[in-house]
């Protein structure tokens, strides 16, 4: 097979990674834009290997922050966050969690509290006491759950887009993990191109392409019944965790920034028109969850869909250095 090496010029930064007709699920064939190191870890009697990136700034201000990614992503997305971040001394960790990314892709129950309980044991082989941590979408719940059973070792809570401010459960009819997978099997490049142009921005452009691209990879991989199914497992784990009725519980400081277009629901396709009209607003959203957590701050975005760290880089990485400074 040939590889066609491609390098996307996104704002600030070139991310390269190697174009195939087939990605592994384990994300051999990307390229990520620093070294990616494993931490070897242990659940169920499976060994496992976590993937993350530690960048170390030439100008250090002792202070550290580490990245949680979105459930359909990994840590190939947080470029322009890690160089902004690290030229203004912070040292950045970038895990993949288990599950995603280039870490182990194994069939265990899937839990908030086991993925938060992996992040603790990379901190403590790595020697770092205290972390802000940002959370994107999927990571912002995991981020809370890090929160609430660490508060000790967390410095900040910054939440971007996160889902789970809402019980899905409540609303969303539930579907089996096995009725998901087979969902999930039913992916391809044309659905997942699709899903995130209709989700994540309100204006489609060629520099998000990239995302489609190692999004849709895996799809066509001899092993991707086994990727399907742990994105069932975790779809589950999100639906059946909430942690929202906890926020009130939070004892650190608390950032939201929030794209005000966005309107995800995990599990949106399962509802009515009318149903997902009265769900998803973040622009409600994100007032309402910052009245729950206490002395937090709500810093909003507008035009901006549920990325905002890759929709307008420049602003985010702005508002997340003086967030951090304060």
């Amino acid at each position: 097979m040939i590889r066609l090496y491609i390098c996307l010029l996104i704002i600030v930064h070139t991310t390269c990674f190697a174009e195939t007709d087939t990605l592994s699920v384990t994300l051999e064939n990307v390229k990520y834009p620093y070294p990616v190191n494993f931490i070897k870890l242990q659940s169920e009697g499976t060994d496992l290997r976590m993937a993350y990136m530690d960048i170390k700034p030439a100008n250090p201000n002792g202070k550290s922050v580490m990245l949680f990614h979105g459930k359909n992503f990994a840590g190939y997305y947080w470029t322009d966050v890690i160089r902004g971040l690290s030229s203004n001394g912070y040292r950045v960790i970038v895990p993949d969690q288990i599950g995603f990314g280039k870490s182990s892709k194994p069939l265990i129950h899937y839990s908030f509290h086991l993925l938060s309980r992996f992040n603790k044991q990379l901190l403590d082989t790595l020697g770092i006491q205290r972390i802000s941590i940002l959370g994107h979408s999927m990571g912002g719940m995991l981020a809370t759950r890090f929160a609430l059973m660490y508060p000790e070792r967390t410095e900040k809570l910054l939440l971007e887009n996160p889902i789970g401010l809402e019980d899905y459960k409540t609303f969303v009819p539930y579907v089996s993990t096995e009725e998901q997978y087979k969902t999930e099997l039913k992916a391809s490049a044309e659905s997942i191109q699709r899903y995130y142009q209709n989700s994540y921005f309100p204006e489609w452009k060629p520099e998000y392409d990239y995302l489609v691209q190692i999004g849709a990879g895996p799809t066509k991989s001899a092993d991707f019944p086994r990727y399907a199914k742990v994105a069932a497992m975790t779809f589950t784990m999100i639906y059946e965790q909430p942690v929202v009725h906890e926020l009130k519980n939070l004892k650190v400081p608390t950032i939201l920034f929030i794209g005000l277009e966005d309107k995800t629901i995990v599990g949106k396709g399962l509802l009515s028109r009318e149903e997902q009209a009265k769900h998803g607003q973040y622009k409600v959203l994100g007032r309402e969850t910052a009245k729950r957590i206490p002395g937090s701050k709500l810093i909003e975005f507008e035009g901006v869909g549920h990325i905002p760290h890759v929709q307008i880089p420049e602003e985010f990485i702005k508002a997340l250095l003086s967030s951090l400074k304060k």
